[in-house]
């Protein structure tokens, strides 16, 4: 009895060895050669005195049996006695046996390694590295946003947490962003739903961490819980931003609350509603925020400049060779987008500059000759007052109530808004407005037939809404089939109204140029690259608040005529000059004649200020202002 449970306990000691995996597998075999080669050995030196003075000794004859044990061919050249020969033989034998195993288990492991490392499963060693938690189309945007805004960094990275097969993503990396230049993107499976799944990504050691929300119904609901368990981990330094984004505007409360004090969450679904209800009004806003808001061009920056400590707003705006003033910074965190131009800067004051690059900021030489102002291009007269207009909705979706709401803020008191859908809306048509009158009209937006009954001539501006009940692919492809009747039919009328579209996805924007649209807004590309850019710049997230929030001041393409007289040759100092007197802040000026080209869409945003400019009947200067 006693046998059989000592029995028992080593074939236990022994199974639990050899679940421990490769490592255990490997010693079981080294030792196993070690007995070998040394049974052999005693053999030999016991049996055959002769052959083992031949062959050096017991050290000799080890050493012979150690080669045959591991290599078997060695044997081929053996002399000696029977018994020798046999015991070398057994060597021989016994090593077969042994080496078969330990490569059989070699391999084994070598690939159960390598599937570890397809898996995306080890533990990240990264100092100073942005996070990415989440998986969608928008990744591939942010992940290039991240690797421009780096390009000046001696070496980065970005690690890319998500419940995806690790090889999958990157591939799609590579596919949709071939060139990371010194930007080095790491992708780790895992869910960032789950604590250990986040700890694989050293978030500790990390620069800033931004979730992203994930495909699906619940998109919220996951990106509530990963700031939950962001916010309640035991940070072993700094806590990093976090900075992430909800689709729905009613869980934004929550999710703030979820994120904690160190956490920035932006309501996506206001964002779009926002760029909507602005751009029906001023074609070419979505391409200034594009710009803005990514790494390509120019941006925000917020610099110190004690120099100008006692000069006002208005005067600040002469005082900078390369960048544009925007805004000012108190010392208690307070943002003025364009402040009245009156306000005097103080000596604790932070200046808000939109600049291509930090490095381009540079103050004028101040016993240098600024650019003159042409003041004969200048009209002094006011621009005429904005008149009642109307507007089509063509299709209708979750966020058509809310842009009806902020047109009728924006509207003047008489305008008309009709929207043309399959369904009549639920809500949206009956609520009490201040300044629009509702109507509805039944149309198909495929239909060529159904659109021409609309009386499009009667409208100044059309919006096309993007259709939810459907794919955003297939969605986008009803949207271009929508425009290419829009325009054909405006051609036929002799171009009376324009036209801003939703697009749910970026690449089918440059397809849909064909229809000469006026704005395109893409409201998921430009939320990931607001994200982007808090993430680099969390003190960003006070300038973006006040410069979308229709209480103060926002940006607004007006006409040119309105500055310049159409034709007259000037430069963007003059340009500037004239929107001072306004109590505007010019920041650039887009083209007509080139809305339709790809990148800027004749957006030109921070301009050389001596360089000669004409501007004409059709274009626009961009400025930021109250109204």
């Amino acid at each position: 009895m006693t046998r059989i449970r000592l029995r028992g306990r080593l074939r236990y000691w022994f199974d639990s060895t050899m679940d421990r995996g490769t490592p255990a597998l490997i010693g079981w075999l080294g030792l196993a050669s070690v007995v070998l080669i040394a049974v052999v050995t005693v053999l030999v030196v016991a049996f055959t005195d002769e052959d083992t003075e031949a062959n050096g000794g017991w050290a000799g004859v080890a050493w012979m049996s150690m080669l045959r044990t591991l290599d078997p061919g060695t044997m081929g050249g053996d002399k000696g006695a029977p018994l020798f020969l046999v015991l070398m033989l057994t060597a021989t034998i016994g090593g077969i046996f042994i080496v078969s195993a330990l490569i059989g288990v070699l391999t084994t492991g070598l690939d159960h390694r390598i599937q570890q490392l397809r898996k995306g499963r080890s533990q990240l060693l990264e100092r100073g590295h942005t996070i990415v938690l989440g998986w969608s189309e928008q990744v591939f945007t942010v992940v290039a946003e991240l690797v421009e805004a780096n390009q000046s960094e001696r070496r980065s990275c970005v690690v890319i947490l998500a419940d995806v097969d690790k090889v999958d993503m990157d591939e799609q990396i590579r596919l949709h962003v071939p060139d990371t230049g010194r930007t080095h993107v790491i992708c780790r499976s895992g869910s960032p739903l789950k604590r250990a799944d986040l700890e694989l990504v050293s978030p500790d050691e990390a620069k800033a961490v931004l979730v992203l929300p994930p495909v699906g119904d619940d998109r919220d609901t996951q990106v509530i819980k990963v700031l939950l368990l962001l916010n309640n981990r035991t940070w072993t330094g700094p806590r990093p931003p976090v900075v992430a984004a909800v689709q729905e505007s009613d869980n934004l409360a929550v999710a703030r609350i979820a994120a904690g004090d160190g956490g920035l969450v932006i309501d996506a679904d206001d964002f779009a509603v926002r760029l909507v209800a602005q751009s029906h009004r001023q074609s070419g806003l979505s391409a200034v925020c594009d710009e803005l808001l990514s790494f390509i061009g120019n941006e925000f920056y917020i610099r110190h400049e004690p120099s100008l400590a006692g000069l006002t707003y208005g005067e600040a705006l002469d005082r900078y060779a390369l960048g544009i003033p925007a805004g000012l910074r108190g010392p208690d965190g307070t943002v003025l987008v364009n402040p009245p131009m009156d306000t005097v800067i103080g000596p604790a004051d932070d200046v808000i500059l939109i600049a291509e690059d930090d490095i381009f900021i540079r103050l004028a030489d101040p016993g240098g000759t600024p650019p003159p102002v042409i003041a004969s291009a200048i009209v002094s007269v006011p621009g005429t007052p904005p008149a009642p207009d109307r507007t089509l909705l063509v299709g209708w979706n979750s966020r058509a109530p809310k842009i009806v709401a902020l047109l009728d803020q924006l509207a003047c008191p008489g305008s008309v808004v009709d929207v043309a859908a399959p369904a009549r809306p639920d809500e949206g048509l009956t609520a009490p407005y201040e300044h629009l009158t509702m109507g509805y009209q039944y149309c198909d937006p495929t239909s060529r037939k159904a659109l021409e009954s609309l009386d499009l001539g009667g409208y100044r501006h059309i919006v096309v809404l993007a259709d939810e009940s459907v794919d955003p692919g297939l969605a986008d492809d009803r949207t271009l089939v929508t425009l290419l009747h829009l325009r054909d039919i405006e051609v036929g009328l002799g171009d009376p109204y324009s036209i801003v579209t939703e697009m749910n996805i970026d690449s089918n924007r440059e397809v849909a140029q064909v229809t000469k649209a006026d704005d395109f807004i893409v409201s998921t590309k430009l939320t990931c690259l607001l994200l982007t850019q808090l993430a680099e710049n969390p003190d960003l997230h006070a300038v973006f608040a006040d410069l979308f929030d229709p209480a103060g001041s926002e940006i607004y393409l007006k006409p040119a005529p309105r500055y310049l007289r159409p034709g007259a040759e000037a430069n963007f100092t003059t340009v500037v000059a004239a929107a001072r007197l306004r109590g505007e802040t010019a920041i650039g000026y887009r083209l007509s004649h080139e809305g339709d080209r790809p990148p800027s869409y004749g957006v030109h945003l921070n301009p050389p200020k001596a360089t000669p400019l004409t501007l004409h009947e059709g274009d626009h200067v961009i400025v930021l202002a109250e109204n």
